[in-house]
């Protein structure tokens, strides 16, 4: 099978995380860029995919679909895949892994949808050649990916191999490390560029660190690991790949300095192996510290923490922790940013400042949220006001007059120029009034009925005939009372119209 030059690829990445990928892809040329579910598609060629893999801090994979076809159960899908040339996309003797990804009411299974599509492959291979690829979980040749959407089946090559989040400086780490792509997005969110200082007191394995330190650099973070799966594709050119990888003419001079600390040891001589072992030592200043025992720093700069959320690493008080943090954030850091990623809600009211922004984000399998802050001293009123004073303002002699240079056009108001629509007629019986105010009296005038004989109870839809409601419901003491009835001799009951005067009768007992 041949590939075309132009080809349409996927770049999968974590929740929330989709724009900030798109905008990536923007930047390294990419076309066709569309947002969609924990993805971003766009097509580009050869060199585009290689730098992808090479360059995106926030996607975890890049697929590149090679099948698209429909099936309603597995043996249909057995059926397609074993009629599709695998030869133009491995040689027999490489081993291959197949992942699944099924939402759909006909595949239940998709582990069951992964054994039908290894028995297609597999067939085709001993049809063609006689003997059969090897299945490899753990470093395979050729990364397949099937994903299912009801009865559409679309079948990929995955480029990247192990996840991109992998980047291949970590040799070691602290308990419940941050994934680099979360970490790096989360920058990148922030909108960190390497013009300020940053700070993460709370560092752990270094993550935030290096990612911060890569970004401001431009350093590539695809250029620690061992290898990418596209390196085993029969059109995988060599040549190509090594002058990407050894292009860093776009890295550019890092002039600030980014500081790490934590309250364990351990964490520090951790985050300094990693730090030396991705290079960017010069960058990085690390130190034993609690974050209370922290001074101010000199000039505003970029606070990012990822403070331990009691799950993994159990806390005595979180609260406790939490409300230290809004102290000393409040208190010795006025005119900094802070971003700040945790788990549950109280954690946050802990915290007990106001954010600007949050965005759900996924840490693991963690539901967490990353909430960003904008901090100063003094009442948030006067802040704000401050912030509207400073804002620049046009002079007055700049100011261009309302009509300038352009005479005022007068024309009647039944006059239309030309090419403007014409209005339709209005109906005054329905045309709304400009006065509000008379518009609620006119339709309060014309659905009551006051007119010259006084205001009355009723709107004219809405009397109850309350005798009928008597019967109906056995029970008297409906509106009107008994004070507007009278009952004659007769027994009937009446509508009292005038004063009544009642008189009392006798009954002779004489004829």
């Amino acid at each position: 099978m041949a590939y075309s030059k132009q080809h349409t690829f996927i770049a999968k990445t974590l929740h929330n995380l989709e724009d900030v990928l798109a905008k990536e892809l923007e930047s390294l040329g990419a076309e066709n860029i569309e947002v969609g579910r924990r993805a971003v598609s766009f097509i580009g060629d050869k060199a585009l995919l290689y730098k992808a893999n090479l360059r995106l801090r926030t996607a975890l994979r890049i697929l590149k679909p090679i099948h698209h076809f429909k099936a309603n159960n597995p043996d249909a899908l057995y059926q397609e895949l074993v009629k599709f040339p695998w030869d133009s996309i491995m040689r027999v003797d490489q081993s291959f892994s197949i992942d699944t990804t099924v939402f759909s009411d006909n595949f239940t299974h998709s582990k069951y949808v992964g054994y039908r599509a290894k028995d297609a492959l597999v067939d085709y291979w001993r049809s063609k050649e006689g003997k059969r690829p090897n299945v490899s979980l753990e470093a395979p040749d050729i990364y397949i990916n099937i994903h299912i959407a009801q009865s559409e089946v679309t079948v990929s090559l995955d480029s990247s191999g192990e996840s991109l989040h992998k980047r291949g400086y970590r040799d070691v780490q602290t308990d419940a490390p941050i994934n680099e792509v979360l970490a790096a997005g989360i920058l990148l969110k922030a909108g960190w560029d390497g013009s300020t200082d940053l700070l993460d007191p709370m560092c752990g394995s270094g993550t935030f660190l290096i990612e911060a330190a890569l970004i401001a650099r431009n350093i590539a973070p695809g250029i620690y690991r061992k290898g990418f799966a596209f390196e085993q594709w029969l059109d995988y050119d060599a040549k190509l790949f090594e002058e990407l990888y050894n292009d860093d003419s776009e890295e550019v001079e890092f002039e600030h300095k980014i500081y790490g600390s934590d309250i364990l040891p351990h964490a520090i001589r951790v985050s300094d192996s990693n730090v030396r072992r991705a290079g960017v030592q010069a960058n990085v200043q690390l130190d034993i510290q609690a974050f209370q025992d922290r001074p101010s720093p000199s000039s505003p700069c970029l606070i990012v923490m990822n403070p331990p959320y009691g799950e993994r690493l159990k806390l005595a008080d979180p609260r406790e922790l939490y409300a230290m943090i809004g102290e000393r954030l409040k208190h010795n850091y006025p005119g900094c940013k802070a971003w700040i990623i945790a788990y549950k809600t109280e954690h946050f009211d802990g915290i007990g400042l106001k954010h600007n922004t949050r965005t759900e984000l996924m840490n693991g399998s963690l539901e967490c949220e990353l909430r960003s802050y904008e901090l100063f001293a003094g009442k948030r009123e006067d802040f704000k006001r401050k912030s509207r004073d400073e804002q620049p303002k046009d002079k007055r002699s700049e100011r261009k007059a309302r009509f300038a240079g352009k005479a005022m056009e007068r024309r009647r108001f039944d006059e239309r120029k030309s090419g403007e629509r014409p209005k339709q007629k209005s109906d005054f019986r329905t045309d709304k009034t400009d006065n509000k105010r008379e518009e609620r009296t006119q339709s309060f005038g014309r659905n009551r009925q006051d007119d010259a004989r006084g205001k009355k109870p009723f709107y004219r839809n809405e009397r109850t005939d309350h005798k009928r409601l008597e019967k109906a419901e056995g029970r008297k003491g409906l509106w009107p009372s008994d004070r507007f009835n009278y009952t004659d001799t007769e027994g009937k009951v009446r509508r009292r119209k005038a004063p009544v005067h009642i008189i009392q009768t006798f009954k002779s007992e004489d004829k």
